[in-house]
């Protein structure tokens, strides 16, 4: 008989520890450095050898730091292996250089990441590498023309960080594995709730600096495989870059990472609540949750995920404009206006900048909500205060 698996909560507080029964302090140590120093060559020349595991040979291949926290984000998304970069961004472009050459393709979610999308029209194009850009929502079948005898990549990031979508990840990864392309996510919504190799992902993105510091004072990203052959392709594109991140922002990933599940189930409850309340109300025309039934996704949602986090957005009716969400967002007392997310604390951002879904074709204009850890009475009251002001007449 074998033991149940720990629940993420338990795994979370445990791994990347040295264990409760080693003597010692809670966390472990912060390790700074550039070289590292050996009792002689032969030493030397067994951690240089070992260019592919966690081997001390200089500061940008990893410290215990770097490395305790790989480990734990590998449990996190079901892999073996996890690659940390400096940014959530170079976690994205970094395994799209590695994996793709001169006069290859590669297709991406239309509802990408903005500065994902903008690295694909620039550097990548200057390199060779042409790019199509899909419908986020589209099924297997609808992709499945788009490929072509040189696609080497198919990219998704379910839900889209800006307009939602939920991917059928399972069908699409196994669309692009019947062309021999590799299959790249950014699944940094559904950190806890979507476990990315059971449904044919081969490298899992994470932008660290959201639910996993949990604190809005890091940038840190990560990139996670399940196939040797993925981490070899990986680790070299991560190795001759020079990519590395700071050892004091893996330490403060690792000390927020204990925390997180307690976290993103306060913020998911939150969310929820706060995303029903914007359903009921006369000036919204739908709310972009996947977990809220009726959203779209929804179905997909309940299929392949276990929870949600907090990130949602709300599209308006015809008769509120873009000033008028301004307007509102400017009245608001406990939301902060911030690109990012996943922090403690809540943020509201009016956006269509970011997607080439426009306005007009998602139905109106859209803010995007992050919920933190205030009450959410305290949220929904200063969100009441500020509606009247989405239809509210522009001055002369």
């Amino acid at each position: 008989m074998t033991d149940k698996p720990h629940g993420l909560a338990t795994r979370l507080s445990h791994a990347g520890r040295a264990g409760a029964k080693v003597h010692g302090f809670v966390n472990p140590a912060l390790h700074r450095g550039s070289t590292v120093l050996y009792e002689n060559m032969a030493q030397r020349s067994a951690h240089m050898r070992r260019r592919f595991d966690q081997a001390l040979t200089y500061g940008t291949q990893g410290s215990a730091t770097h490395h305790a926290l790989e480990n734990v984000i590998a449990e996190i998304e079901g892999g073996t292996r996890c690659q940390i970069f400096s940014t959530g961004l170079a976690a994205c472009t970094t395994p799209l250089l590695g994996c793709l050459s001169a006069g290859e393709h590669l297709l991406m979610p239309d509802s990408v990441y903005g500065p994902v999308r903008t690295f694909c029209d620039t550097m990548l194009k200057r390199l060779g590498v042409t790019t199509t850009y899909y419908r986020a929502d589209c099924t297997a079948g609808e992709l499945a023309p788009l490929f072509r005898p040189e696609t080497r990549v198919l990219y998704l990031e379910s839900p889209g960080s800006h307009s939602f979508e939920v991917q059928d990840v399972r069908a699409l990864a196994a669309c692009a594995h019947r062309l021999g392309c590799v299959v790249l996510m950014d699944n940094t919504w559904g950190i806890h709730a979507f476990q990315p190799f059971l449904h044919g992902v081969d490298v899992s993105i994470q932008a660290l600096t959201k639910y996993a510091g949990g604190h809005s004072d890091v940038l840190l990203g990560s990139a996670t495989t399940n196939a040797e052959a993925h981490w070899r392709t990986l680790r070299d594109a991560a190795l001759v870059l020079g990519q590395y991140a700071s050892p004091d922002d893996c330490w403060l990933t690792l000390r927020g990472l204990r925390t997180m599940a307690v976290r993103l189930e306060r913020q998911m409850q939150s969310g929820l609540e706060v995303a029903a309340w914007f359903a009921a109300q006369p000036e919204v025309a739908q709310v972009l949750h996947p977990a809220l039934p009726g959203a779209p996704g929804h179905e997909l949602w309940r299929r392949d995920f276990t929870g949600a986090c907090s990130l949602f957005g709300v599209v308006f009716k015809p008769g509120v404009t873009v000033a008028g969400t301004h307007r509102f967002v400017d009245a608001l007392r406990l939301f902060g206006i911030g690109a990012s997310w996943g922090g403690y604390e809540s943020l509201a951002l009016p956006t269509t900048g970011f997607v080439t879904r426009t306005a007009s074709q998602l139905g109106g204009a859209m803010v995007r909500f992050h919920i933190g850890l205030e009450d959410v009475d305290d949220l929904v009251a200063d969100l009441r205060q500020a509606v009247r002001l989405l239809t509210e007449a522009t001055p002369e």
